[in-house]
């Protein structure tokens, strides 16, 4: 059973800190999650994409904020890992996103990775994505922040295949001022592009 809700944050972001890489496996059940915890990862990662397949979904924006909240509150019951939850686009505009970070950290989510597409998403992998303004995701990413007591906040940016490269670039800087504490490229291919 997790007692640690109120630093799982500040626990990720030492496990960050003092390692060159955290290895962290996907997990969308308790019993994945417990599996993951007794073979000795650190954290763990609950993916939109995996959890909309475990629905028989696809992956473009379908499921709910409960129903997501009703999978992890299950996950962090059960295991004391720092858990990163992927909440696709936030469920909403700014003011929905800072309830989705309070509820998810009430529950010892440690980390949430947002993404900047425009709502309904879309899986990464696929084609026709669209993105909103860069200005209104530092929005909510400045928002998730303001309300969060210690939940560190992803930012994943779709615009490479979307606006390009140099777009990113920029989106990625914005984002990091904005108070992101990772950035997330998405469909980076070369080296050159990391």
């Amino acid at each position: 059973m997790n007692n640690q809700f109120d630093n799982s944050g500040k626990r990720l972001k030492s496990l960050i800190d003092n390692n060159q890489y955290v290895l962290t496996p996907g997990v969308f059940s308790p019993l994945i999650a417990m599996m993951a915890e007794k073979k000795g990862f650190k954290s763990m990662y609950f993916s939109g994409a995996a959890f909309s397949a475990m629905k028989g979904i696809p992956d473009i924006g379908i499921f709910t904020f409960q129903e997501l909240f009703d999978a992890v509150i299950e996950i962090t019951k059960m295991s004391n890992l720092p858990l990163i939850v992927d909440v696709d686009t936030g469920f909403g505009e700014v003011i929905n996103v800072t309830r989705t970070v309070s509820d998810l950290e009430s529950i010892g989510v440690a980390a949430i990775q947002i993404e900047d597409q425009l709502f309904p998403k879309r899986c990464g992998h696929l084609e026709g994505k669209e993105i909103i303004k860069a200005k209104e995701f530092a929005k909510k990413i400045y928002a998730a922040k303001s309300v969060s007591k210690d939940m560190l906040v992803i930012a994943r940016t779709d615009a490479k295949a979307v606006e390009g490269i140099d777009s990113a670039i920029e989106r990625a800087k914005l984002y990091k001022d904005a108070g992101a504490d990772i950035i997330f490229p998405e469909a980076l291919e070369t080296e050159e592009e990391f």
